[in-house]
């Protein structure tokens, strides 16, 4: 009774990560579209999760010590790199096609794995692959000659390539960390939004941003929304939130489990980029759409050995990758 009631608030939990992951993008557009660069709404969305991560960062101190390349990379790579590349994507693509692409993450460690590492993939990851392919094929319209930005989709290969970067970083291939207890998931990403608000801060540079925007109004489809309310949104719920139920969710179910439910997050996202900001997407695209979603979770479900260490996937992310393997929930924004 107490296993299953434990499942169910797993479950409960996944799901209102993936909602919460998957509206990063919905809240961040119209911001964008206000005047805002989009370095400097992802700059205000991980500083201010940042702020409010910083008692948790406190008591897990200790990692600095002894983890600081996992905090580097998860700070460079799956926070600052995943969520930049991502809402510069969403500036010029619909968001649910930046995260449908963000989505080929897994699919591309695959092919790190195999023709990288030279390491055997079972034919199940390799279907996987190729549905996911062909199903990006589908989205983008290749058929017509790449009707999306061309720059937009590179963007959005981007944050999954920084996915993949944090998968390859979180692989102890080395044999190190053997016997070295995982660290504490939570204050993982508590220091890598830290770190990652410092490097935006230089890459962003913050001082030259019109912050008159966020005392305004924008408008999501057309529906005027108070700016401050949609920032909130994003440091909040999209982050703060996003992040902490998905690593608790993780430890109530599977990291299986967890993995289908968080590839909701890209219909989360597309339905809610649909109602709130009127962007359609054709019949094929939906159908493309649900093939990277089912090849990517084949292809992460297949890997011949699942990482020991904390694993990338699909956090705004968007985001960003935004299930877990193992301890550790890392997310692009979408992630």
């Amino acid at each position: 009774m107490h296993a299953s009631q434990g499942r169910s608030a797993g479950l409960g939990l996944a799901l209102a990560s993936a909602f919460a992951f998957g509206g990063s993008g919905v809240a961040a557009k119209p911001l964008i579209e206000a005047g805002l660069d989009p370095l400097h709404v992802v700059w205000l969305r991980v500083t201010g999760a940042a702020l409010v991560m910083l008692p948790v960062a406190w008591r897990h101190r200790d990692l600095v010590r002894s983890r600081p390349v996992l905090l580097l990379g998860f700070g460079l790579l799956a926070v600052a790199g995943v969520q930049a590349c991502y809402f510069a994507a969403i500036s010029r693509i619909p968001v649910g096609v930046a995260l449908l692409v963000e989505y080929l993450a897994p699919a591309l460690v695959l092919g790190w794995v195999r023709f990288v590492q030279r390491r055997p993939v079972t034919r199940a990851a390799a279907v996987g692959v190729v549905l996911a392919v062909g199903g990006l094929a589908c989205v983008v319209e290749v058929w017509s000659g790449l009707s999306f930005d061309a720059v937009g989709l590179l963007l959005a290969l981007g944050a999954a390539c920084c996915q993949v970067g944090y998968f390859v970083l979180s692989d102890p291939g080395s044999g190190d960390t053997a016997g070295v207890e995982p660290p504490h998931p939570v204050g993982v990403i508590a220091y890598g939004l830290l770190i990652g608000a410092a490097v935006l801060t230089v890459v962003a540079r913050p001082w030259g941003m019109d912050w008159s925007v966020l005392g305004g109004r924008t408008g999501m489809n057309g529906t005027e929304v108070p700016a401050w309310l949609l920032l909130g949104w994003i440091v909040l719920l999209a982050t703060v939130i996003a992040y902490v139920t998905g690593v608790i969710s993780v430890r109530l179910l599977s990291p299986a489990v967890a993995g289908v439910v968080a590839c909701l997050e890209a219909v989360i996202a597309t339905v809610l980029a649909w109602v709130l900001l009127g962007e359609h997407l054709a019949a094929p695209q939906l159908i493309g759409g649900a093939m990277v979603l089912i090849g990517a979770f084949i292809a992460q479900s297949s890997t011949p050995k699942a990482p020991s260490g904390p694993v990338a996937s699909g956090l705004g992310g968007g985001g960003g990758r935004d299930a877990v393997e193992g301890e550790l929930s890392a997310r692009g924004a979408a992630t």
